[in-house]
């Protein structure tokens, strides 16, 4: 791997960190109840925002769900329970998407994950979660949870790939061992049976460890703002999209299929738009009097608290939502019945919903 020689100094602080803590030096906490992690190994754009909704609504109807993520980039510090009212500042883009789309879940953040989850299991006993959901956990060694889900982009195979910053990886690859389910994401919505064990061996899996392959689902265009939004718009033929997110290239292929011409402006992933963005965004709506503004549903959450964005630039905003989505409906089955396995059986007692 080229990145083992021009990044030695990365490769070998990582190597060395997951081998103490393979072989037990660095501790590892186990709490008592199940932790499913949703991570990976590449740097953002799995899709892990989607999956993990994904498993909240699997599984929110047999037992209490909690939500835990480290809220990249948010001000606050320490342990929150994120509410609608949030701003992204406050909870982190991601949460607060999950908790707007899912009011009744718990949906909290903390950098130190094993302390998040002691804060959520002292919450009440008719509060206190039964199953936690860990978003971005992969990496976060010191918390043992009960299944690893890992998430691959099935256009970006690991081992073709190289750590940061020359490739996309912020782990070696070879720590794909340690997933207990394997999803790739972002999958062709037709693969036949060589395609998949092609992509198997590209990723060098054991034969006994279930992987699953899923694609990306969007929905229709949904106003940003939504007492201000014109809808005649989302008519329109033209289109200008802006996006802070680590890969969007499945949001311009769908609106390609959607609109005749499409401007882009990209910004870096979480990107926390400025003053001067917001003026961009109004001089770009004066150019193109026609155009929608489209964005990503992530966005959306940094965007709705942004005080001063121009009328024009709200009534002219949409997303489009997105979910994963298996291939075929066999696959769905198998790989809901896997992680169902991980509801303890006392579950479901005393639920709101």
């Amino acid at each position: 791997m080229i990145s083992s020689v021009f990044l030695f100094p990365y490769w070998l602080v990582l190597r060395i960190r997951n081998t103490l803590y393979d072989k037990g030096r660095l501790k590892t906490v186990e709490h008592p109840v199940p932790v499913i992690s949703v991570g990976n190994v590449t740097a953002g754009g799995t899709g892990k925002t989607p999956m993990v909704e994904y498993l909240v609504n699997l599984l929110q109807g047999s037992c209490r769900v909690a939500v835990l993520s480290r809220g990249y980039k948010r001000k606050g510090k320490g342990f929150h329970l994120v509410t609608e009212d949030d701003t992204a500042l406050v909870a982190g883009d991601e949460p607060l998407q999950v908790k707007r789309k899912f009011p009744h879940v718990l949906v909290a953040v903390d950098k130190n994950r094993n302390h998040g989850v002691e804060q959520l299991l002292a919450l009440p006993e008719d509060q206190r979660p039964e199953l936690i959901l860990l978003d971005d956990g992969f990496q976060y060694r010191c918390l043992k949870p009960s299944t690893n889900l890992v998430l691959v982009d099935y256009n970006r195979p690991i081992f073709k790939d190289n750590l940061l910053p020359v490739g996309h990886l912020r782990d070696l690859p070879e720590q794909i061992r340690r997933a207990d389910v394997v999803v790739f994401t972002k999958s062709p919505r037709y693969l036949d049976e060589w395609e998949r064990g092609k992509m198997r061996q590209l990723t060098r899996l054991r034969p006994e460890l279930p992987a699953f392959f899923a694609t990306v689902k969007y929905g229709e265009p949904l106003p940003v703002f939504r007492w201000e939004a014109d809808k005649r718009y989302i008519y329109s033929k033209d289109v200008f999209l802006f996006s802070g997110i680590a890969d969007d290239r499945p949001l311009r292929v769908q609106l390609s299929d959607r609109y005749e011409h499409i401007a882009h402006k990209r910004f870096g992933d979480h990107h926390r738009f400025t003053r001067a963005d917001l003026r961009y965004l109004a001089a770009q709506v004066r150019r193109n009097p026609r155009a929608v503004l489209m964005t990503t549903e992530k966005d959306a959450q940094r965007l709705l608290h942004c005080d001063r964005l121009d009328p024009e630039v709200r009534r002219r905003l949409f997303y489009l939502p997105v979910e994963t989505e298996f291939l075929t409906w066999e696959e769905s089955e198998s790989f809901d019945a896997l992680l169902r396995q991980d509801i303890p059986e006392t579950a479901g007692n005393g639920l709101l919903f």
